[in-house]
Parts: structure tokens; C-alpha cells; sequence
């Protein structure tokens, strides 16, 4: 406009009638450009889809992304561009030239994060511009999805910790029976039953043949506990061990609750999540709550061996399994949690010490990070002698290794590895 409007005083002043024509139309030409595409009336429409909405860290996602133009009219030059966070690789952007009436356009890209975190994918912008590019008009659509990644998931060795008390069917229907409980629920003989199953004190109350039930479910528990407090770990990043103890936590979660066990999660500052059905929605909400897990800036555990204690208290017999993932405890920190033990409970600590030493790691943390049976210091011997059984690893990746040997009691297990 600026060139136009010299151009035209140019040709007053020199007299040049062909300089007017092209001053007056270099002058127009932007003017016209946003009177086009201010009165453009496209109607848009936007759906987007993550494939999967939740993944581990370092795993690829796909956005499908489709584009339809609604109304009568087609299009012009469309630029559409997807708004990413930079964690996932940065913004996404296409050119379209044109999108008939009523026609479809599919896009598509790859995201790809290595750290884990809850990210936000879109709102998807299109830009309008004129055939010559003079005027951009900015449009915006109001959806928006959440990418989940979770912590890295390391598969364990099925079978369950011997000494965890589980449910099991015709076992448990047979222990009631051999010890004659009145609480036992009859139903009246049908033909076919086994006589074994005759429950000879419900037959003489009713005056008919009672047979005990098939088996009585029982469903196992247990609890996952987590020490995210910012003075019992060390370092920073993937490396570091509260990102390990973060994809231990999760790896067992996820294992144990494939294996039809009622878990919680606890941490050092309560219950995060309560116990729930081994219908699978425990593991989406656990791995929904470690993927956005920070370092707390907690002193003490006295808010989650509050929480322990509570389960304790709710379950006289003690019974039930109680998984701990640690950085580094005190010697005070480890009484005060091996007496939350009671009964025939299995407990087991695990210690996340990480790969090297690190002249910054309280309390001694990185020191002994190599040193075999003795790397979680005095804590895991005051452990041990409370009754709970300790596994001393560098990183999430050993756990695997060190799983089965959880599973023996009385047993500690160090793993060190190269």
C-alpha cells in the first residue's frame, strides 16, 4: 500500500499516466485481498485421534487428524498447522491447496516423547490466505486431546510372592470344611454332588442333605507404596533414581494387578489411590498417577505409614502384601516402617540406588551404590529384621532379575549388575 500510494504521487508529480494504472493497483490489491478473505464464510470441521492415548516412554503415537469442508463453497489455500508440545517433537504442519464442498482431507503424524508427563495435543489452527498471499486470516478449533505417557514398563516373571495370602477357590472351600466353620453357606443336595461335601450340622437343622457351596472366592490384597519424598533420591533425568524407582513402581503395579489382586497406592504423604477391583481400571489409573508423579517436599513418611497402618488396622490378621519402593531411608525411617508389619502380612523393600556414584546424593545415597549386599545400608538390615525381605537394584531394568528371588522368604537380593 505504501508503493502504491508513492507510485500515484510519482505520477502526478511526473506527469506519467502508466505509473497511476499500476500505482492504483498495487494500492487496491491488498484492500481487495482482505475484503475476500473477511468475508469468507468456509465451514470447517475438525476430528483428531490419538492411537494409543497412553503409551511408555520412548514409544511412538500416531495423531489422525481428518479435515472436512462443510460448506457450499471450496476453499482456497489452506495452511493448517496442529499444536504440539516441544516434548513431543514440535508443531505439525501442512499445506492444502484446496478442499472441495463437502470434501474430506486426512492428515496424519507421529509424536514421540522420552520423557513421561500428561501433554496436551491441539487445537488444531488453519490459516486462510488470498491466491497471492497477501492477507492471513487465523482460525481455531476448540479441541483438544491429552497424550498420557507413562513411566517405562519392565515385564516380571509370572507367579505370585509366596506367603502373599490369595484367594483360591476349592482350597479355601476345603480348608473351611476340614475345620467344620458354622459360617460356612450350604445349599440343598442336588444329585451328582460329591457326599464329601455333605455339611452334616446344616442337614440336621434343616431335616434335608446340605452340601457346601462349590468355593467361596476370596480376592488377594495388597499395597504399593512409593517414597517420593526429594531427599531420598538422587540425580536428574531417566538416570536418575527417582525416574527408576518411578518405572519400578509401575512395572510391579502392572504385574500384580494382572494378576487379579485388589491394590492401593500409597505414598509418603497418604493414599493416592484407593483400593480397587481387579477389573483392569487400577492399572490405567496407576500408571495415570505415576506418569504425573513428582519428587515431594515431604520430610517424613508419617503420612503414608499412617496409611499403612490404617489398612493394618482395618485387617486384624495382617494379611495381605505390602510392596515399598525406596531411595534411601534412615535408620529411624526403617524401624518406623518395619513395625508397620503385623501378623503373616508379606512385605518387601525395594531399593532403587542407581548406577554410579553422585557426590550430591543425600545422605549417602550414591556411596555403596556398587557395593553388593551392603548398598542400602543399615535400613535394609532393620528391615530384614522386622520381617520384611529386601531387593537392593540400580535400575528398573533389574528388577526383573531380582523378582523371583523376592519371592523366596527369609531372602535378600542384590542385584549388580555390569
Amino acid at each position: 500500500m505504501a508503493a502504491g500510494a508513492t507510485a500515484i504521487v510519482c505520477a502526478f508529480v511526473l506527469g506519467e499516466r502508466d505509473l497511476l494504472r499500476a500505482g492504483v493497483l498495487v494500492l487496491a490489491l491488498p484492500l481487495l485481498c482482505t475484503v475476500a478473505v473477511s468475508r469468507t464464510r468456509y465451514r470447517l470441521a475438525c476430528a483428531r485421534r490419538l492411537d494409543p492415548p497412553r503409551l511408555p516412554v520412548g514409544r511412538e503415537a500416531r495423531v489422525d487428524l481428518r479435515l472436512e469442508n462443510v460448506s457450499r463453497l471450496p476453499s482456497g489455500l489452506l495452511m493448517v498447522e496442529d499444536r504440539v508440545p516441544y516434548a513431543l517433537g514440535g508443531r505439525a504442519r501442512f499445506v492444502l491447496d484446496r478442499i472441495e464442498s463437502h470434501g474430506k482431507r486426512r492428515l496424519g503424524y507421529r509424536i514421540r516423547s522420552d520423557v513421561r508427563g500428561r501433554f496436551r495435543v491441539g487445537p488444531l489452527t488453519v490459516r486462510l490466505a488470498d491466491p497471492f498471499g497477501m492477507v492471513e486470516l487465523v482460525r481455531s478449533f476448540s479441541l483438544a486431546d491429552t497424550l498420557t505417557v507413562t513411566p517405562t514398563i519392565h515385564p516380571l516373571p509370572s507367579g505370585r510372592l509366596s506367603g502373599a495370602w490369595s484367594g483360591g477357590g476349592d482350597s479355601i472351600a476345603r480348608a473351611v470344611s476340614a475345620a467344620g466353620e458354622d459360617d460356612v453357606t450350604p445349599r440343598e443336595y442336588r444329585h451328582g454332588d460329591d457326599l464329601r461335601r455333605v455339611h452334616w450340622r446344616s442337614t440336621a437343622r434343616h431335616g434335608e442333605l446340605m452340601v457346601r457351596r462349590e468355593e467361596q472366592h476370596f480376592k488377594s490384597s495388597g499395597t504399593l507404596f512409593l517414597d517420593t519424598r526429594r531427599t531420598a533420591h538422587w540425580g536428574d533425568g531417566p538416570g536418575g533414581t527417582f525416574e527408576q524407582a518411578v518405572s519400578a513402581t509401575a512395572s510391579i503395579g502392572v504385574h500384580l494387578a494382572r494378576t487379579g489382586m485388589n491394590l492401593r497406592y500409597v505414598t509418603d504423604g497418604g493414599e493416592a489411590l484407593p483400593a480397587a477391583r481387579a477389573d483392569g481400571t487400577f492399572e490405567g489409573l496407576l500408571l495415570d498417577a505415576l506418569a504425573v508423579a513428582r519428587r515431594s517436599k515431604e520430610r517424613s513418611l508419617s503420612g503414608g505409614l499412617a496409611a499403612l497402618r490404617g489398612r493394618a488396622g482395618a485387617t486384624r490378621e495382617g494379611d495381605g502384601l505390602v510392596i515399598g519402593v525406596f531411595g534411601v531411608l534412615s535408620e529411624d525411617e526403617a524401624r518406623s516402617l518395619a513395625a508397620v508389619r503385623s501378623g503373616t502380612g508379606t512385605c518387601v523393600a525395594v531399593f532403587v540406588l542407581g548406577r554410579g556414584r553422585a557426590a550430591s546424593a543425600p545422605d549417602g545415597a550414591g556411596a555403596g551404590a556398587g557395593s553388593g549386599g551392603t548398598a542400602a545400608g543399615p535400613a535394609a538390615a532393620l528391615l530384614r529384621a522386622g520381617g520384611w525381605r529386601v531387593v537392593v537394584v540400580r535400575s528398573a531394568a533389574e528388577l526383573a532379575g531380582a523378582w523371583a528371588q523376592a519371592g523366596q522368604a527369609g531372602d535378600d537380593y542384590v542385584r549388580d549388575g555390569a
